[in-house]
């Protein structure tokens, strides 16, 4: 296998993808672990088109079109590690999105650099990016480090900080929620999202960005906007 070459610097367009519901299939699991979370505390089930319809970052706002009013700092706290706790015991499970593997390998086998920035927390990531063999396709990875309750372009500003020769506007995020195509706007990237996660698509298309539904027309359309 040939060595893939980054020496295509500041003239290089750049992808920075998301990592859940878009990389990682695991929209079953956030519903599965939403329900479970939500009967331990007392909240009716929801349906993945409901989910879809409400679901916004940062979380409490998700929370707050559930329940009519932003959850209190202590329920917060109980909502956020009971989601979790259900969601860990998933992850594992999922498997990556429908030729997710072989559009990372491509395009870094021809020397295009990607990075991948989401807002798991950086210490569960990086295992489970590491565990389906695509850590290398990578020239970087980010998780989260910090609160839960934030969204993602502060995220995206240090993410693009650490890259090297990598500027905003030669830059593409893919996602597959309005926060991606707001962080991407944050830092003046472009972003393209992708139905298959967290998002309906009346909802994506509301952002003003194209919208897609398989990876493949993702990296396609990304070829087209810078």
């Amino acid at each position: 296998m040939p060595v893939p070459s980054y020496g295509m610097g500041k003239h290089s367009k750049h992808l920075v993808w998301d990592w859940n519901g878009t990389l990682l299939d695991d929209i079953e699991a956030v519903i599965g672990a939403t329900n479970a979370a939500f009967m331990e505390l007392g909240m009716e089930p929801i349906t993945l088109a409901r989910y879809r319809e409400l679901y916004t970052v940062p979380v409490p706002l998700f929370y707050k079109r559930l329940l009519g009013r932003l959850p209190t700092d202590d329920e917060w706290i109980v909502m956020d590690e009971t989601f979790h706790r259900h969601y860990w015991s998933r992850a594992d499970a999922c498997g990556l999105t429908e030729g997710a593997a072989m559009l990372l390998a491509e395009r870094h086998e021809a020397g295009r650099t990607q990075s991948l920035l989401s807002l798991a927390p950086h210490e569960r990531l990086i295992p489970l990016v590491r565990s389906h063999g695509i850590e290398e396709r990578f020239v970087r990875v980010d998780g989260r480090v910090g609160e839960s309750n934030t969204g993602k372009a502060e995220h995206m500003v240090r993410h693009l900080r650490e890259l090297v020769d990598v500027v905003p506007e030669q830059v593409v995020v893919i996602g597959d929620a309005a926060d991606d195509a707001v962080a991407a706007a944050h830092v003046g990237a472009r972003a393209v999202l992708y139905t298959g996660g967290s998002h309906s698509r009346a909802s994506l298309e509301s952002v003003g960005v194209p919208v897609v539904d398989t990876l493949a027309e993702a990296v396609a359309v990304a070829e087209e906007l810078v």
